[in-house]
């Protein structure tokens, strides 16, 4: 793998960017992470200060990675209080003008102490690590996370409640939805898909796979920018997994594809459905590790209400061939570079960096013990009486999420501890709540 760059380097990018950025009629740039509830936090800086954002970076107090959902903080025995600080450097490889907000740039965020060093915490720096360890064992891994939306209007109503996946429901924001596949076109995203979904004023939109890293990076960028589409036109846009404790909620499916050599892994070999062996090791280490990785990939109170039987959030821990209640599909594609898995248990309450990274750690798992693969379930899981359920609520991941050793050396102490104290926290502050009051105490910060 190639080494970061230098201070140097990083600073004479910037240069060219800023003179770029102010060409194009951008004033300030945005930095952003994600924290371990899940939020998207952000420092912003005028154009001119981008050389030395780049260089030595942006100010960002370590407290964040034991936020929880609503801003109040919790502590772990790596962060307990107001001390301390770390350094922002935004990845100009990915700095981007936002389409929907004329005069801004974006770009994700590394997380470093201030002595220059990786910060223990950072979840971006975690999903590349777990690249580099498919990397060592001669592999690539392409990913793609769908990003499903309710839209509301001003008084918290569905924008539309036009039939599910309906002509209607296009026709009644299309102006809406043009403005969305615009703004993400013009910030060179490729958009494979943008469709009305299942519950009423539900989107989807689906883009082009890319590195883990990469992949991650668009998950972050295309939720702020259908959120700040909506809000031009005058709406508003949750990614929450429940708007109402009986209904469909919204997704974020994880689809990966493993790779040797330019060789897609899912497609052309012995195994079931023509997987190659270690394609199939690789998805018996995720189906292990599933329950435990729902601290990562449906980490939030709010996601439990869900993950139900009988509306596709895929609550069973088993796989199958275009098996949309499994938790684990297997999608064939039409030509061999589509074969890929999709993990539907998944939602947008997560850290798309530890959850794609999490997936990474449980797959190589599987991979370099030789884990084998189930037999897969055709139909309906619920209806045969024999196949697990994936956990409950978040109590139930946590005690499957804690005792893991891999996920605890996958992702390093200081990582593990605030992830579980984040977790812990958000049980405590919602334990008393009904399903509607947890509802209200997510919709609108997600």
């Amino acid at each position: 793998m190639n080494s970061a760059p230098s201070r140097a380097e990083r600073a004479a990018q910037a240069r060219l960017a800023a003179a770029r950025l102010t060409g194009e009629g951008v004033d300030g740039v945005a930095t952003s992470w994600v924290d371990n509830a899940g939020i998207s936090r952000v420092k912003t800086f005028p154009v001119r200060q981008l050389e030395r954002a780049a260089e030595w970076g942006v100010g960002a107090a370590p407290c964040f990675d034991v936020f929880l959902l609503d801003d109040s903080m919790t502590s772990s025995a790596f962060s307990q209080g107001p001390d301390g600080d770390l350094r922002l450097i935004p990845d100009l490889d990915r700095l981007v003008p936002l389409a929907a907000q004329p005069g801004w740039a974006w770009a994700p965020a590394d997380r470093y102490a201030q002595d220059g060093t990786p910060h223990p915490g950072c979840q971006r720096r975690f999903t590349r690590r777990m690249v580099e360890a498919a990397g060592r064992r001669g592999l690539t891994v392409q990913a793609g996370v769908e990003v499903e939306w309710v839209v509301r209007d001003a008084t918290g109503a569905p924008a539309t409640s036009a039939p599910a996946y309906g002509l209607h429901r296009f026709a009644d924001l299309s102006d809406y939805l043009r403005d969305v596949l615009r703004a993400l076109t013009e910030q060179q995203l490729t958009v494979l898909q943008l469709h009305p979904e299942y519950a009423p004023g539900q989107f989807e939109v689906s883009v082009a796979p890319e590195d883990p890293v990469g992949a991650a990076d668009t998950t972050v960028l295309v939720r702020h920018t259908v959120r700040t589409v909506s809000a031009r036109h005058g709406l508003r846009a949750t990614f929450a997994p429940a708007l109402t404790p009986d209904g469909v909620g919204n997704g974020g499916h994880l689809h990966f594809s493993l790779w040797r050599d330019g060789q897609n892994l899912g497609h052309g070999g012995p195994g079931p459905h023509g997987l190659h062996s270690e394609a199939e090791h690789f998805l018996a280490g995720v189906l292990e590790y599933l329950p435990a990785l729902l601290a990562l990939g449906a980490p939030s109170v709010a996601s439990y209400l869900r993950l139900q039987p009988a509306r596709w959030a895929g609550p069973f821990r088993c796989w199958g061939l275009e098996n949309r209640e499994a938790a684990l599909r297997l999608i064939k594609g039409s030509t061999a570079g589509q074969a890929n898995a999709e993990v539907k248990c998944f939602d947008a309450t997560a850290n798309p960096y530890l959850m794609i990274g999490g997936v990474l750690a449980a797959g190589l798992d599987g991979l370099d013990t030789g884990k084998p693969l189930p037999a897969e379930v055709n139909g309906d899981p619920a209806a045969l009486g024999t196949v697990e359920r994936l956990p409950a609520n978040l109590a139930e991941t946590l005690a499957a999420f804690e005792p893991s050793v891999l996920l605890r050396e996958a992702l390093g102490a200081q990582l593990h501890a605030a992830v579980l104290a984040v977790r812990h926290g958000e049980v405590e502050l919602l334990a008393d709540r009904t399903p509607e009051e947890i509802i209200a105490a997510t919709v609108d910060r997600y």
